[in-house]
């Protein structure tokens, strides 16, 4: 009896010991993830006797249940998102910002040039009140237009949700994030570029408007990745996770049908082709995030101006932002 308690009691000390070596990151299916899941393909932590999870968040609501569950070590999030929850009290540091420029408008008219050219339009769009959403309605300010009376905003859950009614063809324009622009341009047979009439179009790049309204750079600080407290002080691990990523993510840029072919395999709601021809339409790029803050700043500081509650009432402090070794 007190033998096999002995047994018992070292399998459960075996699972906790995996478990204490186990690093949980959560991100969603866009670009932003997909350096990490190079990362776990090649075990860049092994050596740290550390092994990568990967867990997928479908939306904001289960981004924050995660986050206030402290489920994870790390977490890929908007970077309005970090700020809410800093300044709601969550134990965080924003590590990076990765993505600059992934958001455009698709249309089936190829005469769309501008945003304010969507006036009076039904327009998908995804995450109400979330990063697309806040982008779109910047920008459509910036135009002296309403985004709830100048435009017929259709909101859905996510991106693919939009993308599927273009393809359908319920609707005749969305804002996407990419990869889904490039997947329903090869869904629609609108790519490659040889078609004689293709049946939607890349539209306008909303960095680009960004850029020209707000007289600045034609990027946005838009998502990166944050670590949770669970993970403070262990620097040396969070300094080699950050290093990993951003080696994955220049193998991702550089890389895109191996990429894409990685990808799918682990987020098979994407499609290959489309995600491969997505790499060289999007802005990615690791950047520290003390190193971005004052590009951070200024895209908070803008919605800040417009409803203070996107980053949760007030300007983030600056130990937000991680500064690597």
């Amino acid at each position: 009896m007190k033998k096999i308690l002995l047994l018992s009691f070292m399998f459960l000390l075996s699972l906790f010991a995996k478990d204490e070596n186990k690093i949980v990151v959560a991100g969603p299916f866009a670009t932003v993830s997909h350096p990490i899941i190079h990362m776990i393909q090649n075990d860049v932590l092994k050596d740290l006797n550390k092994k990568i999870e990967f867990k997928l968040w479908k939306n904001p609501d289960e981004l924050r249940a995660l986050v206030l569950n402290s489920n994870v070590d790390f977490i890929a999030l908007p970077t309005n998102v970090a700020s809410n929850l800093y300044n709601k009290g969550v134990d965080l540091k924003l590590l990076n910002v990765s993505i600059w420029g992934i958001l455009a408008m698709i249309s089936r008219d190829p005469n769309l040039k501008t945003l304010k050219d969507f006036k009076g339009k039904k327009i998908a769009l995804p995450f109400r009140a979330d990063m697309p959403d806040i982008i779109f309605q910047e920008l459509a300010k910036k135009y002296s237009l309403d985004p709830k009376k100048d435009f017929k905003i259709q909101y859905v859950t996510n991106p693919i949700d939009a993308m599927q009614m273009l393809i359908l063809r319920r609707i005749d324009h969305a804002l996407l994030a990419e990869p889904a622009i490039s997947i329903a341009l090869r869904k629609t047979g609108s790519f490659p570029i040889n078609i004689v009439a293709p049946d939607l179009y890349r539209s306008v790049d909303l960095q680009k408007e960004w850029g020209k309204l707000f007289k600045t750079e034609a990027k946005i600080p838009q998502a990166g990745l944050a670590y949770l407290g669970k993970i403070k002080g262990k620097e040396k691990l969070i300094n080699r996770f950050l290093q990993e990523y951003e080696k994955s993510l220049q193998w991702y840029k550089k890389n895109p049908k191996k990429a894409a072919s990685l990808v799918v395999k682990t987020l098979p709601m994407l499609e290959e082709k489309g995600l491969a021809d997505s790499i060289k339409h999007v802005q990615i790029q690791s950047v520290n995030a003390y190193e971005a803050k004052e590009e951070l700043e200024f895209f908070f500081n803008v919605l800040k101006n417009s409803n203070e509650k996107l980053i949760g009432g007030k300007l983030p402090n600056e130990n937000i932002y991680y500064k690597s070794n």
